[in-house]
Formats: C-alpha cells, sequence, structure tokens
C-alpha cells in the first residue's frame, strides 16, 4: 500500500472548502506551497500528507467529517479493486449494537484487521462476487476510518462512499448510474392507486441497486438482482441489505450477463424495473439467435435495447408490467421497426414518456421510459404518449447553452396522474394539451412507426371562432407585454460595478461549523414519515441531488410556510439574528460551492455540511442578500416572460394555419 497518497487541485479545493481559482491562487503566490509530486504538466498531484500539513498551517484545513476521513484514506489504500472487500464490513457495522461498534473502533491496529476478519464472515455469502476477505495490518487505518464513518454518519453513507470509486469501469460507454429520482419516477409508475405494491421486483441490469431499493422503500418483498460488474453486484447486494434491515424483505443478488447467462432464468415477477446498457453491439446475437425469449424476433445486432425488452417481458408473471430507461432512437431507429410493430400489436407498450434532457446521463439528450406489460389476451387499442422535455432557456439566469432544469416534482406528479388516468380509462382518456396523448395503435402502424411522444403529443387546442380566438391572443399579447416590462425594470440600468483588479476573498465558514456554533438547523426528513418538518418563512431548501449546479437553494415564503418537508430534501433554518437567508441561499448555491460539496458522478448527491458560507457582517450580509433576492426575481420573471412567449406564439400560429386569423401588416410585424 502506497504511504503517500496523492491529490489534484480539484481535490484540494474540496478538501480546503475553497474554489480552484483559489488553490491556482496559492501556487502562484506563495514559495512554500508543495510542489508537485506526479501526475502532468497539465494536472500535476500534489503529496496528500504535504499539502494537509501546509493547510493547517494556514489555518485553511477545516475540521474533516468521518466520510472525508473515509475518502482520504481511500486515496491512500490505492488499489480501488480492494474496496469490494469492505462492503461485507459495512454491513457487520450496521448491525452491531452501537457500544460494540464504538469498542471496535478503538481497538488497537495490531488487533482490529483480525477482529474485522473474523465479523465479516457471517456475512460474505450475503454479498456476490467475493474471493477475497482478508485485512492486513496496514489496513488498520482505513477499517477504522470505515467503522468511523458508519458510527458517525450511518452505514449507507459509508457505502455510498465506497461506491464513488470507479472499481471495475463502470463508467465505460453505455452504463449508467441512474439518478435518485429518475429511479423514484420509475418505482412509482408501477403501482396502482388503491391497490398494494408489486411483491416482487426484478433488475436484470442492477448496478448499484437503486431501482430495487426505490421499490423495497415502496413496498416490495421479493426483490432480485443481476448485473455484469462483480463490484456494481456487490454494492447492490450491500445496500439492499441495509435499506431492508430489521425487516423480513428477501433478496437475492447474483452476477454475470443477464441476456447471455440469466441467473434467473425460471423467475416470473410481478413487475421489472431496468436501466440496460445503451448501445451494445456485443450483447450476443450470433450466439443467441434461436433463443425462447425473442417472442417478437430476434433484435438486430445494434438493437441490444429491444434484447433487453424482450428478456423483461419474459420474466413478467401474467399482468406484470415493466419500467425500463431508453435512449430516444429506440422509438424511432429504422432497424428496430419491425419490432416495434409487433410489440404495439401485441399490447405489450403501454406508454412512452420523454424525459427532459439532462435529468440522467448521457446529460445531452432527452432519454424515455417505456412501459411494458406482458401481453394481454386482448390487445389495447391505445397506448400513452407524454412528453415532459422543456426547451432551452438561454440566458435567463443561466450559462449559455445550459438548459432549464424542470421542477421535478411537478414533472413526476404530471406523469404518474396521466399514466394511472390512463390505465385506468385508456379509451377515454382526457389529453393533457402539449403533454399527453392516448394514440390509437393503428396510427402508429405506419412506414416509419415512430413512437417519439414529441410527434404524436398535440398541441393546446385553440378556439376555432375568428373573434374568440383574437380576444385570446390580445389578452396573451397583453400579459406578455406586461411581463416584458417586468423582465427590462428587473434587468436594470443600474450598474454591477467590479471590486477592483482582483476578486474579494473573505474568511468562510462551512455549514457543519455554522451548525455547531449555533447559528443555524440542518434538518432532513426522515426516510418513513416525510410528514414530520413543517416548513417556516425564511427556511433554506436544497435538493439532495442537485441539477446543473447554479440555483439549487431557494428561500421559503409564507407560501410554503406549514406546509411539510419532502423527500431528498434539505432544509437549513438560519437563526435570523446572525444570519441573512438570502444571503445564506446566494452563497450556498455558487456552483463551484455545490460542486465542491457534492460527491459522485452520474448519481450526484449534495452534503450539505461541506458547502462554505464568507463570515461577513450584518449589514454586509443584507446587502447581498438584497442581490441575490432580486437575481431570484430576475430569473422567476425571465420563466414567465418565456412561458408567455410560447404560449403567444403557438395561439397565434394557430390562428394564421388554421384561417383564423389575418396576419398584421407588414409594417407592424416588428413594431
Amino acid at each position: 500500500m502506497p504511504r503517500h497518497a496523492q491529490v489534484t487541485a480539484a481535490e484540494i479545493s474540496r478538501l480546503a472548502g475553497v474554489t480552484r481559482a483559489t488553490v491556482s491562487n496559492w501556487r502562484r503566490r506563495h514559495p512554500d506551497f508543495p510542489a508537485p509530486t506526479g501526475g502532468t504538466e497539465s494536472s500535476p498531484a500534489y503529496d496528500l500528507d504535504a499539502v494537509q500539513g501546509w493547510l493547517a498551517a494556514r489555518g485553511q484545513l477545516p475540521a474533516a467529517a468521518p466520510a472525508d476521513d473515509l475518502r482520504t484514506a481511500l486515496r491512500a489504500a490505492g488499489t480501488p479493486a480492494a474496496m469490494v472487500r469492505l462492503l461485507p464490513l459495512v454491513l457487520a457495522a450496521a448491525r452491531m449494537a452501537d457500544d460494540d461498534l464504538r469498542q471496535l473502533v478503538d481497538l488497537p491496529d495490531r488487533r482490529l484487521p483480525s477482529r474485522a476478519r473474523h465479523l465479516v464472515q457471517p456475512h460474505r455469502d450475503e454479498i456476490p462476487g467475493l474471493t477475497d476477505l482478508t485485512y492486513h495490518p496496514d489496513e488498520a487505518p482505513l477499517l477504522r476510518a470505515l467503522l468511523r464513518c458508519v458510527a458517525d454518519e450511518g452505514a449507507l453513507r459509508a457505502a455510498d462512499v465506497l461506491a464513488e470509486v470507479d472499481l471495475d469501469g463502470t463508467s465505460a460507454s453505455g452504463r449508467y448510474d441512474t439518478p435518485a429520482p429518475v429511479t423514484a419516477l420509475m418505482a412509482d409508475l408501477l403501482g396502482e392507486p388503491g391497490k398494494a405494491y408489486p411483491v416482487t421486483v426484478f433488475d436484470p441490469a442492477c448496478g448499484a441497486g437503486g431501482l430495487l431499493v426505490a421499490a423495497a422503500q415502496r413496498g416490495a418483498q421479493r426483490l432480485y438482482g443481476q448485473d455484469v460488474v462483480p463490484a456494481q453486484a456487490a454494492q447492490a447486494a450491500t445496500r439492499l441489505a441495509l435499506h431492508t434491515l430489521g425487516s423480513t424483505t428477501q433478496v437475492s443478488v447474483k452476477v454475470g450477463d443477464s441476456i447471455r447467462a440469466d441467473a434467473f432464468e425460471a423467475l416470473t415477477a410481478e413487475a421489472v424495473l431496468c436501466a440496460p446498457p445503451y448501445g451494445d453491439r456485443e450483447w450476443g446475437h450470433e450466439e443467441l439467435a434461436y433463443d425462447s425469449r425473442w417472442i417478437f424476433g430476434l433484435p438486430p445486432k445494434v438493437e441490444s435495447e429491444l434484447a433487453w425488452f424482450q428478456h423483461c417481458l419474459a420474466h413478467l408473471a401474467d399482468g406484470g408490467r415493466a419500467v425500463l430507461l431508453m435512449p430516444p432512437a429506440v422509438a424511432e431507429r429504422a432497424s428496430g421497426r419491425r419490432l416495434r410493430a409487433e410489440m404495439l400489436r401485441s399490447g405489450a407498450v403501454r406508454a412512452v414518456i420523454a424525459l427532459p434532457p439532462g435529468v440522467a446521463p448521457p446529460l445531452h439528450v432527452g432519454l424515455h421510459l417505456w412501459i411494458l406489460e406482458r401481453p394481454p389476451a386482448v390487445s389495447p387499442p391505445h397506448i400513452l404518449v407524454v412528453d415532459t422535455a422543456t426547451p432551452e432557456t438561454g440566458r435567463s439566469g443561466r450559462s449559455p447553452g445550459r438548459r432549464a432544469q424542470p421542477d421535478w416534482a411537478e414533472l413526476c406528479e404530471r406523469v404518474v396522474t396521466a399514466w394511472h388516468d390512463f390505465d385506468r380509462h385508456p379509451d377515454t382518456f382526457d389529453a393533457v394539451p402539449g403533454i399527453a396523448q392516448a394514440v390509437a395503435v393503428i396510427d402508429l402502424l405506419d412506414e416509419t412507426v415512430d413512437l417519439t411522444p414529441a410527434r404524436h403529443v398535440r398541441a393546446t387546442p385553440v378556439p376555432s371562432i375568428p373573434d374568440e380566438l383574437a380576444a385570446m391572443s390580445d389578452e396573451l399579447r397583453s400579459r406578455l407585454r406586461r411581463a416584458a416590462t417586468g423582465l427590462i425594470t428587473l434587468g436594470g440600468a443600474q450598474p454591477w460595478p467590479p471590486v477592483g483588479s482582483a476578486p474579494l476573498t473573505w474568511r468562510t465558514a462551512s455549514v457543519a461549523d455554522l451548525l455547531r456554533g449555533g447559528a443555524l438547523e440542518l434538518l432532513r426528513a426522515p426516510a418513513g414519515s416525510p410528514d414530520d418538518i413543517e416548513i417556516r418563512t425564511g427556511d433554506v431548501i436544497l435538493p439532495e441531488h442537485p441539477h446543473g449546479g447554479t440555483g439549487v437553494a431557494r428561500v421559503a415564503d409564507a407560501r410554503d410556510a406549514g406546509t411539510r418537508l419532502g423527500r431528498h430534501l434539505h432544509l437549513v433554518r438560519p437563526d435570523p439574528d446572525r444570519l441573512d437567508p438570502w444571503f445564506l441561499a446566494g452563497f450556498l448555491s455558487s456552483e463551484e460551492n455545490v460542486n465542491s460539496a457534492s460527491t459522485g458522478t452520474s448519481v450526484v448527491r449534495l452534503d450539505p455540511r461541506r458547502l462554505r458560507v464568507p463570515l461577513l457582517p450584518p449589514a454586509e450580509q443584507q446587502r447581498y442578500g438584497r442581490a441575490f433576492r432580486h437575481l431570484h426575481a430576475l430569473r422567476t420573471a425571465a420563466e414567465i416572460a418565456h412561458r408567455l412567449a410560447d404560449e403567444t406564439a403557438r395561439t397565434l400560429a394557430a390562428g394564421l394555419t388554421d384561417g383564423a386569423l389575418h396576419p398584421p401588416d407588414g409594417d407592424r410585424t416588428t413594431s
């Protein structure tokens, strides 16, 4: 094991709780800053011990949380593949009494590895893919850091830190972790109002187990998973065991390629959740040509996703349903046209739901959710298509080219409501203008069999009577003018002057430091009962899974007061005599701040305790707070104006194409 771990400049910024620009300034301005000991000229690496010593001498090394200490110990260990061996120790520690765990943490180095090796033996069969469970004497610091993280921050937190290591190249093309908000939506789509949640749920490409965890949280009692990457399967088994501690839930996770070597060949499940790898041309096309799963035909070599569709259907019991996350090309590629047509005719396809770009990797495309059903005796005549994609907002408070992040709670509510309404009454489903539409299967069976939702969701209907349409368009244009005037006013002509030749620097404190000093409270709804925390005016609300960096925090107003804090949210409650809430929200939303306090790659999780806030007097806080509040109003006004502009343009265009409106005179179209 290497004695001297190395860190990059980005890791130094996270370690010290500063921006990368600050680290660059330190390197240029301080001759005693540690010299690089590795890396490359463009991305140098530094000795971790030397960096920590330099930061400590300058008072720039904040007190590390146990999770940070574990990350440091993992970096020093230097062998990513060895981290799988730590997973059974997480599970063993989670099942220990608090006093026993504390005694284990305090064991001397010479005794800790052998004691840990003894403790994990009863749990080795619960985690697949383990071949070596020996712990060596020089690993005692790593074991102690892991156990202390479990004791202080919980076993799930320790498992999350271990999952940050790319153990087996799982970031390879086409294989992504599914973000928690998307797994929650997929799991919700399996539920039916007034009915019990499916008991048996299967994920044949389970990754780290996020979809199965979401199903367990909703009541699934028998969980089955398989993944081709041994480290991912081991993480899935560990997470599921931790989430089901003390329950009677049955968990079985296997290692292997589900398509080529199905570990659950005889399993029929009530439900399947799956986010399979994309674009895999080596899925087994040649050797599986006559496989009995291909009830709609052998998928083309370039259509691995259609092989996963049929594999999932083969594991469904009668009436069972599957929800799969897919790239948008699956809905329209010419090579898959024949199989899509056969699936439609059989009734296997029940819904296709388009998500906005950026909510799940790959972030540049909007993925689709497909709801499939074991083909019924009588094929239903309609499928549901839902389009939730949002357009780019340009420069309205965001960097150029950055997409607007959707209101995820509202999006999920729309999707789930539309699906439940359609599921109950598919033949009399009321379309949701511009969002959801029931489409006749016969209308889809054309020369393209294109199931892309945006091609079938109808635009908002407009009145066909010319006078009514003219009145409606006049009202929209009037509202748009008022919104544009408000936006221009907020944009303002007042300058935002530079501070000088160099940016300001402040002494900062982490949220953890402010917690210890009593300047704020950090609250979060318990996993099982999200109705325990009542929001107050002035609270600052942060999502656990930030999207896009900036603008992640918001200040609760009178409309929020009295409502309950939902899942996947953190609530920061500042002492109003010491912290201005708008000042706090503004700095907590800094992109650099959020990036330095977040962990994970495709599944990004914010640790609010690591966020940092400048230490400014109340009057200066209020000055910054007014500016941040103004920017919030500017963003809100821009979004309102954008929606009104879109609705006005669509209404006027419909009036022109339907023959209900005359075009204006040429000299007035741009006035």
